[in-house]
């Protein structure tokens, strides 16, 4: 299979970076994550995990992937997959809005019992766990290969300025 690249930007700042998938650790998790794209949605920045960008949205693949090339230990530029139920979020402590799906119980969507988690982890010295869960480990399943510079830049003024308006977004590079 030839090399498949996406672009992962955050609209809003202008400014993106590249990826490639890695089909040959995480082969599941990049074929339902390709057919999916373009995806995306409201970014947040993590408070337990350190250096981390994500966005939640409403489960894509026919099934959920498996634990395929998992870590606690994510390091710059890995782009994990994650899947929670809506209850496991729904303490105030997240930050979600009190109506937001991921809060659980009342979505949009009753029927939905699951949110994805699709981040992007920019700088090092991060663990994946959470005071509310344990560990939490993520499916590596594609890596930065280009922009991560100006791409940790722009995360860390979302750390300082906030994410409100802001997304992040998944899509195909043209000609993968």
């Amino acid at each position: 299979m030839a090399d498949r690249f996406i672009e992962v930007s955050l609209d809003k700042r202008g400014v993106s970076c590249t990826a490639k998938l890695l089909d040959d650790r995480a082969p599941i998790t990049c074929e339902a994550v390709w057919n999916a794209l373009p995806l995306g949605g409201d970014v947040y920045h993590a408070k337990y995990a350190r250096n981390e960008i994500y966005a939640l949205i409403p489960p894509f693949a026919p099934e959920e992937p498996p634990l395929e090339n998992p870590t606690i230990t994510p390091i710059p530029g890995d782009l994990c997959y994650f899947t929670f139920t809506d209850t496991q979020l729904s303490t105030a402590s997240y930050g979600y809005e009190a109506a937001a799906e991921q809060r659980g119980g009342q979505a949009a969507h009753a029927t939905r019992s699951t949110v994805v988690d699709l981040a992007l982890f920019y700088e090092r010295n991060n663990l994946l766990i959470n005071g509310d869960a344990g560990w939490v480990p993520g499916i590596v399943w594609g890596s930065v290969v280009e922009g991560l510079d100006a791409m940790a830049e722009a995360c860390q003024d979302l750390w300082r300025a906030g994410a409100l308006g802001e997304t992040l977004n998944f899509r195909r590079v043209q000609g993968s």
